[in-house]
């Protein structure tokens, strides 16, 4: 079955070269799934900025922030025993993880949702603290009255949590800290109240019993979570088998709660589905995709820093016309339309 998307044909949107280095010296090696909202009568991205140091012939750079912000720099001379770099994405080296690319947060704005370009008048969201030394990634923007909320997943040597910073003007923040402790990521919080709590996707992870499943949990002020519960979990067999996790917030329809997720294979093949959730108990769930609505079919899906991935967490509602953005090989940025409707008709009743 073909999927839902319609791709966007100007995709990719944005390119690594269409963005600038952070700082003299720094090289942008990915752009990644941004998170997405309207503000001042535009469509921003909050891009997932990953860089690395212009490479040096004969040894491999491990960079990380430390506490202050600032650039720390470990060398490893090749060829070096104690150095695996099986993973294009993170480098083992004496017992321990490093990420190969440092990411932060970067702003990006457009009139038609088509052509984005990067403005100077609002700030960078860069890493700041021990528990931010890997970078932060991922972020879901969420607006609740007039603040935005930001989930994002903070990296660290500590492990990988959720984040939360809050803004109204895009130009100051506040930071609420590690809300969710390591393992966890793929926060998404509903962009409304139910029966006066906030409620929130995420993804804890286990390496044992278990799996990566997509969790829901309550707040009475949207900073301190409890009531956690299991909602959705990986399926053998399926496109979905060997990790799942939430996009971006909710969207509310009047069948339920309507969800973007995307699913992974052993293989790591990332495609996107959906599930939906009752209105009045999101705890519920109603209807889950069988097949993807989306899956990596174009070359630039199938081929860039990490091949055969759509990855969003973020998307705009006109109407029965949702557009997702999303990650492309874990390299591009790209758009696509689906109908709200189309995607309610393709689920099937959980029972």
């Amino acid at each position: 079955m073909k999927d839902l998307a319609h791709r966007f044909p100007e995709n990719p949107l944005l390119v690594p070269s269409d963005i600038r280095p952070s700082r003299p010296g720094m090289e942008v090696i990915c752009l990644l799934n941004p998170g997405v909202f309207r503000f001042e009568g535009k469509i921003w991205l909050l891009l997932r900025v990953a860089e690395n140091l212009s490479p040096r012939e004969g040894s491999v750079l491990f960079p990380t922030f430390d506490a202050a912000g600032e650039i720390a720099i470990q060398e490893v001379f090749l060829p070096d025993p104690d150095l695996d770099t099986t993973d294009p994405r993170v480098m083992r080296y004496k017992g321990l993880d490093y990420l190969t690319t440092l990411s932060h947060l970067r702003l990006v704005c457009s009139e038609n949702g088509v052509d984005f370009v990067e403005t100077t008048d609002f700030p960078s969201i860069m890493p700041k603290g021990e528990n931010e030394r890997f970078g932060i990634e991922d972020a879901r923007v969420s607006l609740i009255g007039d603040a935005f909320f930001i989930a994002y997943t903070a990296v660290s040597s500590n492990g990988v949590g959720v984040g939360l910073r809050s803004t109204r003007d895009w130009r100051s923040f506040d930071r609420h800290g590690m809300i969710l402790p390591p393992h966890n990521k793929d926060a998404a919080i509903f962009e409304e109240t139910i029966n006066g709590r906030y409620y929130m996707l995420h993804r804890p992870s286990s390496v044992a019993i278990g799996g990566n499943f997509i969790w829901l949990a309550e707040s009475t002020d949207g900073l301190h979570w409890g009531n956690h519960r299991c909602l959705i979990r990986t399926r053998h067999g399926y496109w979905d088998s060997a990790r799942v996790g939430a996009g971006a917030a909710p969207i509310k329809t009047e069948k339920g709660w309507l969800e973007i997720y995307h699913g992974a294979t052993a293989e790591h093949r990332y495609c996107l589905g959906a599930f939906l959730l009752d209105l009045r108990d999101p705890a519920r769930v109603i209807a889950r995709s069988e097949t993807p609505i989306m899956e990596p079919t174009e070359p630039y899906e199938l081929s860039g820093f990490f091949g055969h991935v759509v990855f969003t967490n973020g998307h705009v509602v006109d109407g029965d016309e949702l557009t997702i953005y999303y990650g492309a090989a874990d390299e591009f940025v790209c758009g696509a339309r689906f109908s709200i409707a189309e995607i309610l008709d393709s689920l099937l009743p959980v029972t």
